[in-house]
């Protein structure tokens, strides 16, 4: 652009002073001529790396996601190719045999099946035993209550006696009938402490209670819970949108569910733009101004967006909690550079981006908008400029 604007500017001193001959063409004019474009030219710089700062390091940053079985198995297809073909979020990766992992399910939903009838019967002696610990409980009661009376006739009949009011033989009717009433209370109470230990054993057999479920069904059920979620793994589906890269699967092979041992790599479709610039160059930039950039990748294209935000913070400005003073080498190196993050424009969005491609950037403030016009002039030539591929092979 600087080149542009000399070739105009001495095309218009040939004009006025060689060709029209407006001005004389002597010392003093000579001398102006040559000292307006310098001035002009080094206010027009600074002004513009101030107002409309650039950067020639752009990139292009994409997050990869590796992926790597849940299970151990034999692969059985491989439905992905790598490549530039877009895999969409949720289409199948790969599958491993079902198969073990389906006999798995079946045999504890087997297992479920028989300790929920195990435990309905359960519950039914449960109910039982129940039934005849109240059963001999009231039993017990009835006793006592003719127990107590049983005591009574004893004890008034045995005054009786003794006063010779009564008869000895209703005394040894009602001891006799104490005595019976006393072997029943103590066959009632054997029966009662047998009823009380059956359903105790009931009880332990039945277990404690999860989730209002007993602990043996509820067990059963977690494990089945857990292997129809192993079942539902040996199919693997892509968590975003994404390319397939580093492809190491076939079908055939074998898993082994390790997690540091991934089978392939996606590469997120949608990546972030930064553009590092250096420190005395964004104190005029804010989020939301308009910014252009170009990539290597796509030559002649000018791709529109908005400053997201500058990342104010670089690994300079990082002390790490250590024993050690800061060491004075790695404090007196020159100044790293802040990144900026942009935001693409709704029109570029589906153009595709490599990762890792790079290219230049410009931000146009809110400042001096009558020079951002030479920015763009210059980002647009460095453009179509990155058609030419200078290699001597």
């Amino acid at each position: 652009m600087e080149a542009i604007l000399l070739g105009i500017y001495s095309f218009f001193v040939w004009l006025i002073f060689i060709k029209l001959k407006w001005l004389p063409w002597n010392t003093k004019t000579q001398v102006t001529v040559a000292i307006i474009p310098i001035v002009g030219l080094t206010v027009l710089i600074l002004l513009l790396n101030i107002f409309a700062p650039s950067s020639a390091d752009v990139r292009v940053f994409k997050y990869t996601v590796p992926i790597v079985s849940q299970l151990r198995g034999r692969v059985i297809e491989v439905p992905v190719e790598e490549g530039n073909r877009l895999v969409k979020k949720g289409e199948v990766l790969f599958k491993i045999d079902p198969e073990p992992f389906r006999l798995a399910v079946n045999q504890l939903e087997a297992q479920l099946a028989s300790a929920i009838a195990s435990q309905k019967e359960l519950e039914e002696s449960l109910k039982g035993a129940r039934g005849a610990v109240d059963q001999s409980t009231a039993r017990m009661r009835e006793i006592g209550a003719r127990l107590e009376l049983a005591r009574t006739r004893v004890t008034q009949n045995r005054e009786l006696v003794a006063t010779g009011a009564g008869s000895k033989f209703d005394l040894e009717q009602a001891e006799t009938n104490l005595k019976e009433l006393e072997g029943q209370r103590d066959a009632a109470r054997a029966t009662q402490v047998q009823t009380q230990a059956s359903e105790r054993q009931v009880q332990q057999k039945l277990g404690a209670k999860v989730n209002g479920e007993f602990a043996q069904v509820a067990q059963i059920r977690a494990q089945l819970e857990n292997a129809r979620w192993d079942l539902e793994q040996t199919v693997t589906l892509s968590p975003c949108d994404c390319y397939v890269i580093n492809l190491q699967l076939r079908a055939g092979g074998f898993v082994a569910g390790i997690p540091f041992n991934a089978v392939m790599t996606l590469v997120e479709a949608e990546g972030q733009v930064v553009a590092l610039f250096n420190q005395n160059e964004l104190h005029q930039v804010a989020p939301g101004n308009e910014a252009e950039f170009t990539l290597y990748t796509n030559p002649g294209r000018i791709i529109k967006g908005k400053v997201d935000s500058v990342i104010w913070a670089q690994g300079q400005g990082q002390l790490p909690p250590s024993g050690t003073l800061p060491m004075i080498g790695v404090l007196t190196q020159p100044p790293g550079r802040f990144a900026v993050k942009f935001d693409i424009a709704d029109r570029d969005k589906e153009m595709f981006m490599a990762a890792g491609a790079a290219g230049g950037a410009a931000i146009y403030t809110e400042h001096l908008a009558a020079i951002h016009i030479l920015r763009k002039v210059i980002l647009r030539v460095g453009a179509y400029i990155n058609y030419l591929i200078l290699k001597l092979h």
